[in-house]
């Protein structure tokens, strides 16, 4: 281990031979950091707070502290980071609460911008960008290749679906589908992210098909459910649409309209 001398880590934690630790940084004893991974200065890292191998977490951020919840009582809580994240200057990430699943959880190959905030018991899965100043409540889920742009904020128990972007100073308080470009206060849809699809190797076809799909939720004046149904029978067994409709079905605060 490369552990500056000025650092200061718990002889119970747990790090790879392989990790730098940087000048005036924390390490409890919970710890648990793997191969490669790089700790900036003045970082710290508490908690139960699991971190894979090959992440950066770049100096002054605050990683696996006790959640910002009223309702929290010193109960064991976690929080897991996976692989080849970069997290950026000033990031604050929470552990999870009793009242949930115990666990905040941060997937894998993210790049996670200045300031951003990941309060308790969210999950963020795997190729997301979180612009600087992104600002996640509890209880938030973002699914793989979601972009949200700087000083997006997203309220409590929302789901964000895959392949969106967000506007900068996007506000959300409830869920963006797949594919969609949301922007505003509060967040309204403003057509599909195509070039982000183009980007990522979607079939011209399938981008058609999920355009076709955008009309039907928002601009034929259909019910969720009626839009469901009809998104159903365009769909003939494409994953893309699929994945539409059983976003859909599963919204909890209702879809961004």
């Amino acid at each position: 281990m490369l552990i500056h001398p000025t650092a200061i880590v718990s002889p119970k934690a747990s790090l790879d031979s392989s990790v730098k630790v940087g000048p005036y940084s924390i390490i409890d004893a919970e710890v648990k950091i793997g191969a490669g991974s790089v700790i900036g200065n003045h970082v710290t890292i508490t908690g139960n707070t699991t971190i894979g191998k090959n992440n950066h977490i770049y100096h002054y951020s605050s990683i696996g502290e006790a959640p910002q919840d009223k309702k929290y009582n010193q109960e064991k809580t976690f929080l897991e980071i996976g692989d080849n994240n970069t997290i950026r200057e000033f990031c604050t990430f929470n552990r999870g609460t009793a009242q949930d699943h115990g666990l905040t959880k941060i997937g894998n190959d993210n790049w996670i911008m200045a300031y951003v905030h990941i309060a308790h018991d969210c999950e963020i899965k795997n190729q997301i960008i979180l612009a600087n100043n992104t600002s996640l409540a509890g209880h938030v889920s973002i699914d793989d290749y979601a972009i949200l742009g700087g000083f997006t904020l997203v309220h409590q128990f929302c789901k964000i679906g895959s392949h969106i972007i967000t506007a900068v100073n996007t506000v959300v308080f409830k869920d963006i589908p797949p594919y969609v470009i949301a922007a505003g206060y509060d967040a309204k849809p403003n057509g599909i992210n195509a070039e982000g699809l183009k980007r990522r190797g979607f079939d011209p076809k399938i981008i058609a098909k999920i355009k076709e799909a955008y009309k039907i939720l928002y601009r034929q004046g259909l019910s969720l459910k009626e839009s469901q149904e009809k998104i159903r029978l365009l769909s003939k067994d494409t994953d893309a649409l699929n994945l539409y409709i059983d976003f859909i079905a599963k919204s909890t605060r209702g879809i961004i309209r």
